[in-house]
């Protein structure tokens, strides 16, 4: 499973999970262990399976390196209860299982999660959705005819001599100033959407992502049209927005310690409470932000999200947040907005005992984001992954795509001319053109890796250094901190102890020797 993402398709997570329980059956060291006096061959301790699996999450594409060592635990209890492994004495089923020396082992056979044959709700009606209607816009038909194989790559040229053909073909037939319906411009933006998100995604159907009937062309031009200036979704309905005090709550941590006024309290462990307050609210909100029916294509995206397709999941995620009704995705915006400033907030206080402020941001809401109506075995960790990846590139990724109005309008004016009868016959929008980067090795994707993390940690201590509100003791407070979390970091930063002094203004001590002996004179005793 190394290096290697499950493609796009449905059921993912399924597929992600027997990939994860087939790696481990088949990576796992076993040896020989003592337990009270007895001898027991080919098993493992849980701390041995925490380190082997906390080690192949974080170096996979499909987690990456935001997987935390409770979330391996998490995994590993599911391990247990889904019969993948057992204790020393056979037992499992339940999710006893701990970060200790207690000895597990592999059962004979290790059950697959077997993939149903298609989504549940297309089986229902695929022939409805494809057979009836011919002219239907889902069925894309005239994308097969211009995309290439591998899905990522589209002609522009191709598309403006088909258009031009388009054109030719029905000029005689034209009728000139064609009044346009509501339901056609619907249609537009239905279609327009869907063509895009199928060349990004490089699937060959969207059936097996997403059923078309959840694309609703209402909420994608709601979202288009009612933005403020930073692109954040206007509601007119106030009872759907976010409560006034947990607005003012998010504002406050958002803005930290800028928009903490004389009026708020400041007791210790303020943060904390209105950290708590604001989690409780989206914890208990009846379904994600993304919604349960759209987890299936947002699950598929996440396959994208690999170091030479970091732009298309971009642009695929970007359009997807379109389809989100417009409370889920104000409230989105305004999370993703608030917790990625904490995390980059140097000032921002401990707001976890064991964890940093990244980690717990992630750890906290990504159920709140993405999590499946059923329970499945990987949700959490699919979630952190996605919620990592948003954090990093929510301004881009929650703003509105300009080229997709542009091409909406184009097309409506095309079929406003009576270039094409239906609002779903031809191609007018030219695809946007994507190509694979340069494949490189593992061990050079390693060593990208480590450089980049490196060069981020160091850029965090930089802002330490540089951070003139920051008191002298609180700053002696967090180097030393950092020092001891990063010690080859610092250690390059401040080389000698003259360069750390000079930081403060601070002369280095040089120990004196606490005694001198004064060498004696021997004299002579000749005289």
């Amino acid at each position: 499973m190394e290096n290697r993402s499950v493609p796009p398709g449905p059921y993912r997570a399924t597929k992600l999970w027997n990939e994860v329980t087939t790696s481990f059956r088949a990576g796992m060291p076993l040896r020989k262990h003592r337990q009270h006096f007895k001898k027991y061959g080919s098993c493992f301790t849980a701390g041995e399976a925490v380190d082997w699996l906390y080690n192949l999450l974080r170096n996979n594409s499909n987690f990456g390196p935001e997987v935390t060592r409770q979330q391996t635990i998490q995994l590993l209890r599911k391990f247990l209860k889904n019969h993948i492994i057992e204790d020393i004495k056979g037992r499992w089923g339940s999710e006893n299982l701990y970060d200790n020396s207690q000895l597990f082992r592999f059962p004979a056979n290790s059950p697959f999660k077997i993939l149903p044959r298609r989504h549940p709700e297309l089986r229902k009606n695929s022939t409805e959705n494809v057979s009836k209607d011919k002219d239907s816009i889902f069925k894309l038909r005239n994308l097969s005819h211009r995309t290439k194989k591998h899905g990522l790559q589209s002609s522009q040229e191709n598309t403006e001599s088909m258009n031009c053909e388009i054109i030719k073909e029905d000029q005689e037939n034209s009728v000139d100033n064609r009044e346009i319906s509501l339901k056609d411009v619907e249609e537009v933006w239905r279609y327009i959407i869907l063509i895009y998100l199928q060349t990004i995604l490089g699937v060959s159907s969207l059936e097996e992502v997403i059923n078309p009937k959840q694309v609703i062309p209402q909420y994608i031009m709601y979202n288009m049209t009612n933005t403020s200036k930073q692109g954040v979704v206007i509601l007119q309905d106030k009872s759907d927005d976010l409560p006034h005090w947990v607005l003012s709550a998010m504002k406050c941590l958002a803005n930290w310690p800028r928009n903490n006024d004389l009026n708020n309290p400041t007791y210790v462990g303020f943060e904390r409470d209105v950290f708590r307050t604001i989690a409780d609210y989206f914890l208990d909100l009846p379904e994600p932000l993304l919604t349960f029916e759209y987890y299936e294509l947002f699950v598929n995206i996440l396959g994208l999200l690999q170091p030479h397709l970091e732009r298309a999941a971009i642009n695929a995620l970007q359009l997807c947040c379109l389809l989100l009704p417009p409370p889920n995705r104000r409230k989105l915006q305004l999370l993703m907005r608030m917790i990625s400033r904490m995390s980059q907030n140097v000032d921002m206080p401990q707001l976890h005992d064991a964890m940093g402020t990244r980690s717990l941001m992630i750890h906290t809401f990504s159920r709140c984001v993405l999590c499946c109506a059923e329970e499945m075995d990987l949700d959490e960790l699919l979630a952190a992954r996605l919620v990592s990846f948003l954090m990093d590139h929510h301004q881009e990724i929650l703003q509105v795509p300009s080229y997709l109005q542009t091409e909406v309008e184009k097309h409506l004016d095309y079929l406003k001319k009576g270039h094409i009868k239906n609002p779903g016959d031809g191609l007018i929008a030219p695809l946007p053109t994507y190509s694979y980067c340069k494949q490189i090795s593992a061990q050079e994707f390693d060593e990208q890796k480590v450089s980049t993390s490196q060069d981020a940690i160091a850029e965090l201590l930089e802002n330490i250094i540089k951070n003139k509100s920051l008191p002298l003791k609180e700053k002696r407070k967090k180097l030393k901190q950092f020092q001891k979390e990063y010690p080859l970091i610092y250690q390059k930063r401040f080389p000698t102890m003259e360069s750390e002094a000079a930081l403060f203004g601070d002369k280095p001590t040089i120990k004196q020797p606490m005694l001198i002996l004064r060498k004696p004179k021997f004299r002579s005793i000749r005289y």
